[in-house]
């Protein structure tokens, strides 16, 4: 086959997994302070043929990683709606793990017709952290030169009237809306790394659960189809899958869902290449849904 520029880096990683580390590969987690994109940067800390650096947002998320045992050097301070400041963060890195996203949180006031809470985006809106955000980091990664971004981001993507869009959304005396809609712009941000050239994987787990990993059966599937399995995930799965994705290359230029079986159901999985066949050459359609 032909090489392109990224085939030094490309052999660099093979040669790394066959014999082991030359040269670590210098590898940029984001979202470094918060769960799933913690736990990612955990397991790369823990092996040799990885060099992380995990970027966090303020100076008291570095200071809660140091205190917990995570050497200083290997944690940033960006904000990631900084362009400028994120692109300092990943110079000199060879691959990026996407692990930022909008966080919605209760705002104390009540939708009178429903009766229930209404949502806000205290630490940014989907727009500036889901699009603008995710844009100026896979800039940053083409720019300094990686050969490999793996984006986290989320199930619900074919439809464009999931609950999630509605979080943060306002509606104005025009008709119009503002806010919100953050499928749509992650859905975005994935069309956007998939055009940048880059090589990248898109995860997009089900619901997130705070339980061990390592415990279940896991299960892909692509557009948001639910065949078996539940429509939920523990974090630190996922992290496991996003790490798997940088050492085994077939995962390169995948977009797919990632689910698990309850615990105790199937075979826990511990062959993630493996995994990844079960997906019989599917990817994501991006023809379905909707885009901001």
């Amino acid at each position: 086959p032909q090489a392109d520029e990224h085939t030094p880096l490309m052999l660099r990683l093979s040669l790394l997994l066959l014999v082991g580390p030359l040269d670590a590969l210098r590898v940029a987690v984001t979202g470094a302070g918060g769960q799933t994109g913690q736990h990612a940067f955990r397991k790369l800390l823990a092996l040799p043929e990885f060099e992380p650096v995990g970027i966090v947002r303020s100076e008291e998320s570095k200071a809660a990683l140091v205190k917990s045992g995570v050497p200083a050097d290997a944690v940033t301070v960006a904000d990631v709606t900084d362009e400028a400041a994120i692109a300092a963060a990943l110079a000199g890195c060879d691959a990026l793990i996407i692990g930022t996203s909008a966080k919605p949180a209760p705002s104390g006031e009540t939708d009178e017709s429903t009766g229930r809470p209404i949502f806000g985006f205290p630490n940014g809106q989907p727009e500036a952290v889901d699009w603008l955000g995710q844009k100026s980091q896979i800039d940053g990664a083409k720019a300094a030169g990686a050969i490999h971004v793996v984006l986290c981001s989320s199930m619900g993507g074919t439809d464009p009237g999931n609950m999630l869009n509605a979080l943060g959304r306002e509606s104005l005396p025009d008709g119009s809306t503002k806010g919100g809609d953050i499928l749509l712009w992650k859905r975005k941000a994935e069309k956007y790394l998939i055009d940048s050239g880059v090589p990248f994987t898109i995860v997009h787990p089900g619901g997130l659960l705070n339980e061990p990993g390592g415990k279940r059966q896991l299960v892909l599937g692509v557009d948001d189809e639910r065949t078996v399995g539940e429509r939920s995930i523990p974090r630190e799965d996922v992290a496991e899958v996003l790490v798997q994705a940088l050492r085994i290359p077939a995962y390169r230029g995948r977009s797919f869902d990632l689910r698990s079986m309850n615990e105790g159901e199937g075979a826990v999985t511990t062959d993630f290449a493996a995994l990844l066949d079960e997906l019989g050459g599917r990817d994501c359609d991006y023809s379905l849904g909707k885009m901001a």
